[in-house]
């Protein structure tokens, strides 16, 4: 495939569809694949139905070039085609074209709220799909309910030629990251990134800048990434959070996120920032 790609958004599928679709089949969080000796294939096909594995149903995602793409979920223990195989989006990063690992972190978001989302929250009736958008409707009270998404802040935070970096006791031995956490109700990003700062390390920052955002499918986040600047105060570490923190010069970095986070950006911009070599996987 070309490496520039041009994607549509869409609920509707159309009426009549020519040539294959990209077909993003889910079992779990597991996303179905051709297995080559050197490669990884997402299932490019005219129906889903050719390769005979059972399923719960399949939805519209809109058009990558002009082809269909469609999440799928797969029935529970379905036997696989041979040639085939599961594996977690992780696992693939690097492997598939990066606009088809997105599809794919779409897909799983919208198959993982389909069998979720089955019951209205407020009354218990099963809900029924909307044809003309991402949403089910409770026939009953009439209450809507879209795919869950948790928005997260996660900021670099700057002072001089330093960087903060912090490591949670959740992460690989020997990686750091840049700080985040989730938005809470009421807040402005903003907002969410001082408070994350402060709560977790103790430091006032300044000058927050918006940076970019990634949506990360490990379940249902938005990352909204942001640069600082120090503004005061002395690290003193939330330990029901953190292991440990620090402020890093580029030169001296400890082991970082992989290539696939949003956090990873950030630090490759203020390495770059420095006027330092690309950082080493």
């Amino acid at each position: 495939m070309e490496k520039n790609h041009y994607f549509i958004s869409a609920v509707v599928p159309p009426k009549e569809r020519s040539g294959p679709a990209w077909w993003f089949a889910f079992s779990g969080n597991q996303l179905l694949l051709h297995q080559d000796p050197d490669s990884v294939r997402v299932p490019y096909l005219r129906e889903f139905s050719e390769l005979g594995v059972p399923h719960n149903g399949a939805h519209y995602l809109g058009e990558l070039d002009g082809h269909s793409c469609y999440a799928v979920d797969l029935k529970e223990n379905a036997a696989l085609p041979q040639g085939m195989a599961l594996e977690g989006l992780r696992k693939v990063y690097g492997r598939l074209d990066e606009e088809l690992f997105w599809l794919a972190a779409r897909a799983v978001q919208i198959v993982d709220w389909d069998r979720t989302q089955r019951f209205c929250g407020r009354c218990g009736t099963p809900l029924k799909a909307r044809e003309t958008e991402r949403a089910k409707e409770c026939p009953q009270c009439g209450l809507l309910h879209f795919p869950r998404l948790a928005p997260a802040v996660i900021v670099l935070v700057e002072r001089g030629d330093q960087l903060l970096m912090a490591r949670s006791r959740h992460f690989t031995p020997g990686v750091y990251s840049v700080l985040a956490g989730f938005v809470e109700p009421g807040e402005t990003l903003e907002e969410a990134v001082e408070r994350e700062v402060l709560e977790e390390v103790g430091i006032r920052i300044q000058d927050i800048r918006y940076f970019g955002s990634q949506p990360w499918p490990f379940p249902h986040s938005l990352m909204i990434g942001f640069t600082a600047r120090y503004a005061g105060g002395e690290i003193r570490i939330n330990d029901q959070e953190l292991e440990d923190a620090g402020w890093f010069t580029a030169d001296r970095l400890p082991g970082q996120p992989g290539k696939i986070s949003i956090a990873r950006r950030l630090i490759d911009w203020f390495v770059n920032k420095q006027g330092l070599p690309p950082l080493r996987d």
